[in-house]
């Protein structure tokens, strides 16, 4: 019980303030436009870029961590398509739903939730598995949706489509730039870093009230089994098959916990926008990413137990 009021209730409560403030007309949709646009797109990446810049590869960025959780997001994507397939939908909905399967909130909530637990030395397992994390989705679902949408799509096209997906992204040219520094051995000036290190402090925080006021805007509705489907794909498989995947590969206690923790969050917003930008399965994406957020409270603490 600790951990459920310790750990994890206080993120929640700064996203259920968002989701109240915004619902009680405290705070405009126009604000959360701009809150968001400020963390993802300028706090976030300043935050991600530190940590890459930062971070040991080869002491963290290893084979079995990321194998541990990438094969278990990628079989949330399998069990998304196939499901939604059998549940009678085409293939543009069912990739959309796989997606939501694939793409964790590994930023807004993995990040605060896997400090509280475990420590903000912990994280550095955490930033390795984010390094990788949005190029990894993009490059699935992007690709699986442009080959279901156009049988005659050609390599170029579609490595123009993926590549516009990823590097227009933020996030990701964040987490680029902190590859640069890193594998350049550059140094950040001072003046610099303490710079970043203000934009990291309001990033989180920030991100999390956002997160509440866009999350208002998902009425929950859409087919029940759907989104059933991307609750199990998200909450349980991806998480459950990262556990057994990092016992098998002999992960330390460390990493095993950031990979575990980071694969048991919800789909991330991300997941609803990609399925907006196609027009695929857009009520089923906004009410999973909605309904997975507020069953994660729950499912997360029962992680939490499990973890060694």
């Amino acid at each position: 019980m600790s951990a459920l009021l310790d750990v994890i209730l206080p993120v929640f409560l700064v996203i259920g303030a968002g989701y109240l403030a915004v619902w009680r007309g405290l705070f405009a949709d126009s604000a959360v436009e701009g809150l968001m646009k400020f963390t993802q797109g300028f706090a976030i990446p300043c935050l991600l870029f530190r940590a890459i810049a930062t971070l040991d590869l080869g002491a963290e960025f290893t084979w079995p961590i990321l194998a541990s959780f990438y094969v278990g997001a990628a079989s949330g994507f399998l069990l998304g398509v196939l499901g939604a397939r059998f549940f009678g939908r085409g293939w543009e909905d069912a990739v959309a739903i796989g997606f939501c399967g694939l793409f964790s909130n590994t930023v807004l909530l993995g990040l605060p939730i896997a400090e509280r637990a475990f420590g903000a030395e912990s994280l550095r397992f955490n930033y390795a598995i984010i390094a990788i994390h949005a190029p990894f989705c993009y490059l699935v679902g992007v690709t699986a949706m442009e080959l279901v949408r156009a049988k005659q799509t050609t390599l170029m096209g579609l490595g123009r489509k993926v590549g516009n997906a990823m590097f227009h992204n933020s996030l990701v040219i964040g987490i680029g730039l902190g590859f640069v520094v890193n594998l350049t051995g550059l140094s950040l000036p001072k003046v610099l870093d303490d710079a970043l290190q203000m934009m990291i402090r309001a990033a989180l925080p920030a991100a999390l009230f956002g997160l509440g006021g866009i999350l208002y805007r998902y009425k929950p509705e859409g087919d029940l089994r759907l989104i059933g489907l991307v609750c199990v794909a998200s909450l349980v498989v991806h998480p459950a098959l990262t556990l057994g995947l990092g016992l098998l590969f002999g992960l330390g206690p460390e990493a095993l916990r950031a990979a575990v923790i980071t694969g048991a969050m919800a789909p991330g917003v991300n997941a609803y926008i990609f399925a907006n930008i196609y027009g695929a399965a857009r009520r089923t994406a906004a009410s999973g990413v909605l309904i997975a957020t507020a069953l994660s409270i729950l499912s997360i603490w029962l992680w939490l137990l499990i973890l060694p």
